[in-house]
């Protein structure tokens, strides 16, 4: 570990998301719309994350990176990394519902593809926070990258894991495999539809 830094090793969900066509509409604007187009999209992103329970690690142009479960117990139970990856996938959907058509007053019809992985990384808890740069560490951060950029436009994508564990709180749709650069095998992906009601039964039966 590195030294001076207090880390963990912690299972998480990590989300992107994006503009399709972002750099096409920014080149018909005025660099003060554009800035104001991009501070109405970060806010809209931050305040639907934090909503999920989810912290924005940075913002890259017009990508958002956020983390969901950094912030749980450190012996995190099967259904806190549940809980927390359920909360990414609902924040995904809800950032892409709040975004649709409303930017910039409604000038500009906006579409984004939205990317979510769940695994283990190594969480520095000392960056445990909105604007943490650098908050985790390891693959399940590239995988999510990759993810949102295969993405269909206005679509949320998600790996097996986090639909491995997420199943019965999310409607998914089954996608073809990708060939994602730096991964040996074809990677599974679902596109997720619409969060599910969990019964009470279920939810007994999930916690036995």
């Amino acid at each position: 570990m590195t030294a001076g830094l207090r880390c963990r090793r912690q299972t998480v969900t990590v989300l992107f998301v994006d503009i399709v066509g972002f750099t096409s509409i920014v080149d018909e604007l005025d660099c003060a719309d554009v800035r104001d187009l991009q501070m109405d999209y970060f806010a809209t992103v931050s305040a639907e994350v934090q909503a999920a329970g989810g912290v924005v690690e940075k913002f890259i142009g017009d990508a958002v990176m956020a983390i969901f479960g950094a912030t749980a117990p450190v012996a995190g139970t099967p259904q806190d990394v549940s809980r927390a990856a359920a909360g990414a996938v609902r924040a995904g959907l809800a950032i892409q519902e709040a975004l649709r058509g409303r930017l910039l007053a409604g000038r500009f019809p906006v579409r984004t593809r939205v990317g979510l992985a769940t695994g283990d990384a190594i969480v520095d808890l000392d960056q445990t926070r909105d604007g943490g740069y650098g908050m985790v560490s390891g693959s399940v951060v590239s995988t999510a990258a990759r993810l949102q950029a295969y993405a269909p436009h206005d679509t949320v994508v998600v790996c097996a894991a986090t639909r491995a564990v997420t199943d019965e709180a999310v409607a998914y749709q089954e996608m073809p495999p990708v060939s994602v650069a730096g991964k040996s095998a074809p990677v599974e992906l679902s596109r997720a539809l619409y969060p599910q009601v969990v019964t009470a039964a279920s939810a007994l039966q999930t916690c036995g």
